[in-house]
């Protein structure tokens, strides 16, 4: 009997066992989850594509080139053919991503958004990175060390870095309208372009981000007009 016992015992707890499991599926990267409705990945990714699309096609960019073209040309001699030829990088502006201060109810992860954001830049092609002031310092680390330990024909300069011509900085901004169970939360993420020369605020671009969290397609439509579809 108590072997019965035992074994009903044991049936029992390897049924629980295996219907408790949790279960793992991968998923692509670029499909939108949102399991508990705060940000995330997908939040990060699209709005760094959408101030990519905003900085990158902004007035600004092309006065720069205009400008910066004209300084260019002025000072190659007359007679110089690289007037007419002149290297596409040396018209691109360099930009520097700075702060961007979370000031959401949230612990975001801002450095995940400038990563993204820096990663979109630089793949768009239209402007150049430089690295932020913590990289910046183990970049000046390492040159330190080669000035001292380095062969010199293999050493890399000091006093080479490249300017940074703008800065980009932001802040993330959400706000809460909750009723019973039901809860809407509104990010919004503002960027701005300053001239790192002359303190110019060159652009300033936003992307806000709404979410609603709670039972219901009918109640989904009372509080953001949605479809009962979507």
């Amino acid at each position: 009997m108590k072997k019965i016992v035992r074994l009903g015992l044991f049936i029992g707890l390897l049924t629980v066992a295996t219907t408790s499991c949790l279960r793992v599926t991968r998923t692509s990267t670029a499909q939108i989850t949102d399991l508990s409705g705060r940000w995330n990945d997908t939040d990060s990714r699209l709005v760094a594509e959408k101030m990519l699309e905003e900085i990158t096609h902004a007035p600004w960019l092309d006065r720069f080139q205009q400008i910066h073209l004209k300084k260019v040309q002025r000072s190659l001699p007359e007679n110089n053919d690289e007037k007419q030829v002149l290297s596409h990088d040396e018209c691109k502006p360099v930009l520097i991503v700075g702060t961007i201060l979370n000031k959401s109810h949230e612990h975001i992860e801002a450095d995940t958004f400038i990563k993204d954001l820096e990663r979109s830049l630089i793949k768009e092609g239209k402007v150049r990175i430089v690295a932020n002031s913590t990289l910046k310092e183990k970049l000046r680390s390492e040159r330190m060390g080669q000035a001292a330990f380095v062969a010199p024909e293999t050493q890399k300069r000091l006093g080479r870095e490249l300017g940074a011509d703008y800065m980009l900085f932001g802040t993330i901004y959400t706000i809460i309208d909750t009723e019973g169970n039901n809860k809407v939360v509104f990010y919004q993420v503002n960027l701005e372009l300053a001239d790192l020369e002359t303190n110019e605020l060159v652009w300033i671009g936003g992307k806000k981000i709404k979410k609603y969290k709670g039972r219901g397609k009918k109640v989904k439509q009372k509080y953001l007009g949605a479809s009962p579809t979507d």
